[in-house]
């Protein structure tokens, strides 16, 4: 059939046509090889600009379609649609951007129009040469898997659990709860963090569409969207879940004490332990590395006072494969390790300690019953908190940590409650950014905090009067009066900033994801798509994906879920027809195409000895097609004759 294409070009308001000579474009299009009409039109996305398309198709005959527009990131689907709306072949259309590529980077109306011509001149050439494609759909197995049993975890798997689909929730700690079991109270209203999470924790503990695997990682990934085989290796216990009863027993028999993961070193745990008391699941685990049956064959206490017999030394890792259509990370975050900071004095002087340290001190539950005390066990009189503790740092991290500025002056308010104690800030900019954040500022200044503007540059206890004797003394530049100077305190908090997990390179290889700069896992399109990834299926909710509060964090998890609930109510999903095709009979079996394939969609065939592409898990970004050496990998939409089109007509 001899092609008849149509070429629609876009002003996109004033975006394209303030620097593009859009009229000039059109004619200048009119005059190319195969083109039967040529229009332009200020908004061609817009539903008008669509049915202009389909009118023509109908009325022309058209069986190519040419928009010179914006980035087909942001309308090529909506083309596709308009086109396959009038009986043409969505991969029949051919989108060029004279927007991002063209009209935004420069201001120069004749280079632009210029280079505008040979952009809707190529895109002509290559659409000649399109064939016609047929997208696949595939089943989509119901179940769903999130990784991560924090409060992003919890209720993303609520969520979908709650609509009587089943979910499968890996944590790789004893008890789910994430870091919000750790903290006191909530910013802006100080609720109790444990009255708002642990009813959520029971929930999911009992939940009849939830499966917790606790104590879990994920070993393997593969397979696609709709259909993904997950292994994972629950960790042994050594203690049998179903017949444990929770009475504690155990742990208040053994003798072996190590510092406690949960009270962030302040406090110790036994070497078999649960860790908190609303853990969920509510059965304890043997710490191999600290058990002295382990390390010496001695011991076994535990078992001999455990009624239920539940103790079982013999016990093994398990790896369990699931079948999932979906999966939602909820990785969380890592509290920064503020070391390093030599000029701080983290670890190297008493009384200087983190911000979650600060939230097991002045927890009732944690290991000093609430009370804020000093090393010598006294009751500090005045105490520092300095903000952005390893955040907006070059030398650490860059990014704003979002919920220092604000857990900082829960801090100040919760210390007021508890001491007499003076408290001062020291902050680069305060950024009370949510809902009642700035309201819960103003309610701190009226509570009497000081807050001085500047990052402190020194912490010592040198004293040079004798009343910095004792003290920790803050080497300072208040920046709002230009002046340097040394405040004696007795405790300092470090706010300290939100990082990557520490295994999350190795978890992002795992479900072949991508990391920003930043480190946390980049999200597919920051405003259009926040919660989905370049690989299709797989969601994120959380830190995992940057430092958020949890009213954000909530709110994340709850779109994870949407999307995962979207693609299992489709019950079906559709795959891009475009990807590369392997001819077996020139293919040497060389394996150079799997080795670079990002999206471990090639398999090798070891009875025939070739390669084969999985078409569900391709996205077409042609890195195989270049490192084969036999030339036996062909791209659909992007063959060498479409390319050397294209590259002549923007030549020409």
């Amino acid at each position: 059939m001899e092609p008849k294409i149509g070429v629609y070009i876009c002003h996109c308001g004033s975006n394209i046509a303030g620097t593009v000579n859009t009229e000039e474009v059109t004619q200048f299009a009119r005059g190319l090889e195969g083109v039967v009409v040529a229009r332009d039109y200020k908004f061609m996305c817009s539903d008008p600009g669509q049915e202009l398309i389909k009118k023509d198709i109908r009325e022309l005959g058209l069986n190519r379609i040419v928009v010179a527009s914006c980035s087909p990131t942001m309308h090529e689907p909506t083309f596709r649609r308009a086109t396959q709306e009038a009986g043409v072949n969505p991969y029949l259309f051919e989108m060029a951007n004279i927007r991002e590529q063209c009209s935004w980077v420069t201001e120069d109306k004749e280079e632009a129009t210029e280079k505008a011509r040979a952009l809707v001149s190529a895109a002509v050439k290559r659409v000649y040469y399109h064939q016609p494609l047929e997208a696949r759909e595939v089943p989509v197995n119901p179940n769903t898997l999130v990784v991560g049993g924090g409060i992003a975890g919890i209720q993303a798997a609520l969520k979908i659990a709650d609509s009587e689909h089943k979910v499968y929730l890996v944590e790789k700690e004893p008890s789910i709860g994430g870091h919000m079991a750790q903290l006191d109270k909530t910013f802006p209203t100080l609720d109790c963090s444990a009255c708002i999470l642990t009813p959520k924790m029971t929930q999911v503990g009992s939940h009849p569409y939830i499966e917790l695997m606790t104590y879990s990682d994920v070993e393997e990934v593969s397979g696609y969207i709709g259909n993904f085989k997950v292994k994972v290796r629950k960790k042994a216990r050594y203690v049998d879940e179903d017949k444990c009863t929770g009475c504690g027993l155990c742990q208040t028999k053994c003798p072996w004490k190590v510092d406690s993961e949960f009270e962030a070193g302040l406090g110790k745990r036994k070497a078999i332990y649960t860790p908190f008391p609303q853990a969920v699941p509510n059965t304890p685990v043997i710490d191999k590395e600290h058990c002295a049956y382990f390390l010496s064959g001695k011991c076994r206490a535990c078992e001999k006072f455990c009624e239920a017999k539940a103790i079982d030394f013999e016990q093994e890792d398990k790896v369990v494969e699931v079948e999932v259509g979906s999966i939602i990370l909820a990785t969380g975050f890592h509290v920064f390790d503020p070391t390093p900071i030599y000029s701080y004095g983290y670890k190297r002087l008493d009384n200087v300690i983190t911000s979650l340290e600060f939230e097991r001190m002045v927890n009732s539950a944690g290991p000093t019953e609430g009370n804020i005390v000093l090393k010598n066990g006294g009751e500090p009189d005045s105490i520092a908190i300095i903000h952005c503790v390893g955040s907006r740092d070059e030398k650490y991290h860059e990014y704003c940590s979002r919920v220092c500025c604000m857990h900082s002056m829960k801090f100040a308010h919760l210390i007021k409650e508890h001491t007499k104690a003076q408290v001062y800030e020291f902050y680069i900019d305060i950024r009370s950014f949510g809902k009642g954040y700035e309201e819960f500022y103003n309610r701190i200044l009226n509570e009497g905090t000081v807050f001085i503007r500047g990052r402190p540059a020194e912490i010592t206890n040198i004293a040079e009067t004798s009343e910095e004797e004792g003290k920790l003394i803050v080497q300072f530049e208040d920046t709002l009066v230009g002046r340097q100077s040394r405040l004696p305190v007795d405790m300092v908090v470090l706010s300290c900033a939100l990082e990557p997990q520490l295994d999350v390179e190795a978890t992002a290889r795992l479900f072949n994801i991508s990391r920003s700069a930043d480190g946390f896992f980049m999200e597919k399109h920051p405003k259009l798509e926040p919660v989905s990834t370049m690989t299709d299926g797989i969601f994120l909710a959380g830190c995992c994906q940057g430092p958020k509060d949890i009213p954000d964090t909530v709110a994340q998890a709850s779109a994870a879920a949407a999307e995962a609930l979207s693609i299992i109510s489709r019950g079906r999903v559709e795959i891009e027809a475009a990807a590369a095709v392997i001819d077996e009979r020139i293919c040497s079996g060389c394996q150079a195409c799997l080795e670079v394939c990002p999206y471990s969609a090639i398999d090798f065939d070891k009875e025939k000895k070739v390669c084969r592409v999985n078409q569900a898990l391709c996205k077409a970004c042609g890195a195989c097609t270049t490192a084969c050496f036999s030339d036996a990998v062909s791209l659909e939409h992007f063959t060498n004759e479409q390319i050397v089109a294209e590259m002549e007509g923007a030549l020409a």
